[in-house]
């Protein structure tokens, strides 16, 4: 008897803390760390980055997925926010991107924040542009951006397709679950925040293989549990942002 109250107990805590987690997802939200951009260097003809207004339209997304959970969380925020806030924000978190041809905005990073902007009525963002490559031919583009880690283009389960498959535009991203898991699980303290091109991707993959899919709130938060213990063992230490023994204290 005393083992089961125990054992429920136990369980308990973890949806207690799963929840507690959705909520600081939500109200932390505007927090952003490093970018791609950043993390793969100064553009190499020594350009200077330079901030502009840019329509969500503009965006053509250089990732094939997102994750909709996380972008509908960042939704919430954006549309609780005042405008003077929202613009505030925007300015202090402008979305990286290159130029490609014909003048297009390609987004290097932030692709959650431009699709729940697009998803909450905001057509409006901040963009800087980290490096023009408008003058080259479109094979030598794709080459270039690949060469910086610019690029991702994996679909929703986790299968490397050809940049064609990449759509045109922010909103026409398809989801993956998995990546969604893998923001809850980093936002639990699962794994840091790192600026490694694309982590939690990497993040997702792992998951993809080790938890079954869900199909409800609760099973989703017991995922994200599961997760977080995932995270934590030996199976993650090669993946970016492993916290070690230490960390997880």
């Amino acid at each position: 008897m005393r083992l089961r109250v125990a054992r429920d107990a136990v369980q308990v805590s973890a949806r207690v803390q799963v929840t507690a987690v959705r909520v600081a997802f939500i109200s932390n939200c505007f927090a952003h760390g490093s970018t791609a951009a950043e993390s793969s260097g100064t553009p190499g003809d020594g350009t200077i980055a330079k901030r502009m207004s840019v329509s969500i339209e503009q965006l053509r997304p250089l990732q094939a997925t997102v994750g909709l959970l996380e972008v509908d969380a960042k939704r919430k925020c954006l549309v609780a926010t005042g405008a003077t806030a929202l613009k505030e924000f925007l300015k202090s978190a402008p979305i990286p991107t290159v130029i490609g041809k014909h003048d297009r905005h390609y987004v290097i990073d932030h692709h959650h924040l431009a699709r729940a902007l697009w998803d909450g009525g905001i057509t409006k963002a901040f963009a800087t542009v980290v490096e023009d490559l408008s003058r080259l031919p479109e094979g030598k583009f794709w080459d270039a951006v690949i060469e910086r880690r610019w690029v991702h283009p994996y679909d929703e389960r986790g299968i490397l397709r050809a940049m064609s498959a990449i759509p045109d535009e922010v909103y026409g991203l398809p989801d993956d679950p998995y990546r969604s898991l893998a923001a809850f699980v980093r936002d639990a303290g699962g794994y840091l925040k790192t600026p490694e091109p694309f982590a939690d991707f990497q993040w997702a993959a792992f998951y993809r293989t080790r938890i079954p899919m869900w199909a409800n709130e609760f099973q989703f938060d017991a995922a994200v549990d599961q997760g977080v213990h995932l995270a934590w063992s030996l199976d993650a230490r090669m993946l970016p942002g492993f916290k070690t023994r230490r960390e997880v204290r």
